[in-house]
């Protein structure tokens, strides 16, 4: 069963008009001058008497706990056991920040769920993997990427950094694929149709936009069947297509 929630006013209670009081007013709420606050609480009160008939009894309440306060801070103050002044404000001071800190939160609660009312997540997509008409293929994703990994490490040992290379600290080398793919069908073109797949590399890459350019065209140019990849031992080695190599 849903809750019912009784408001009076712009008002959500008596704690919610006393911090409205308190904030208006700029006081601080670890000394409330409790004179002021209540003589400003009971004007309230009285005012939205006048309009609501069915006024809640818990605005009456709290003017009844103000103004025993107010009786309390005229009287001699009192010690505890531990023969420390007692405030009168203390208890009502407490209330007043836990239902200031959970009106914060609810707050932020409302403003996440607007958020969230209209935001929408694109569901996951299954990845289609490489499909490759190749039935005598026995190189796996991992040899690629472990020999990958070598010739990027190989290249990069090779020489002395040129000045071109420090231009990736503040900007990107555009590596088209399409470029990668007519260089690398070029390198073929000179090698008889086949290549070690290390060689690729270290012929015809100085960077390292460029070697993860030609390995995405390598694996283009197998996903379009043009080329075709055996392992050889130690060595993975590529060949052009038959009907590749006639074009």
């Amino acid at each position: 069963m849903e809750q019912v929630v009784f408001k009076t006013g712009e008002f959500d209670g008596p704690l919610d008009l006393l911090l409205f009081l308190i904030k208006s007013n700029k006081m601080n709420i670890y000394d409330i001058p409790i004179a002021d606050i209540t003589a400003q609480y009971l004007d309230y009160v009285e005012e939205m008497q006048k309009m609501d008939m069915d006024f809640a009894g818990e605005f009456i309440i709290m003017a009844a706990e103000l103004l025993l306060i107010k009786s309390r801070m005229l009287l001699p103050a009192e010690k505890n056991e531990e023969g420390e002044i007692s405030d009168p404000r203390t208890e009502l001071v407490l209330k007043l920040l836990e239902y200031q800190k959970y009106k914060e939160l609810s707050g932020f609660l409302r403003d996440r769920e607007d958020i969230g009312r209209f935001s929408y997540v694109k569901p996951g997509e299954k990845i289609k993997g490489l499909i490759i008409p190749n039935d005598d293929i026995n190189v796996s994703t991992d040899d690629l990427l472990e020999a990958l990994k070598e010739i990027s490490e190989r290249i990069e040992r090779r020489n002395p950094p040129k000045k071109s290379s420090f231009s990736g600290i503040v900007s990107r080398e555009p590596i088209p694929v399409s470029e990668c793919i007519k260089n690398v069908r070029l390198f073929f073109g000179k090698n008889d149709g086949k290549a070690d797949f290390n060689d690729i590399f270290i012929k015809t890459c100085e960077t390292r936009p460029q070697i993860v350019g030609t390995f995405l065209a390598i694996l283009e140019l197998l996903k379009q069947a043009r080329l075709k990849i055996k392992k050889r031992g130690d060595k993975i080695m590529l060949y052009l297509s038959e009907t590749e190599m006639k074009a």
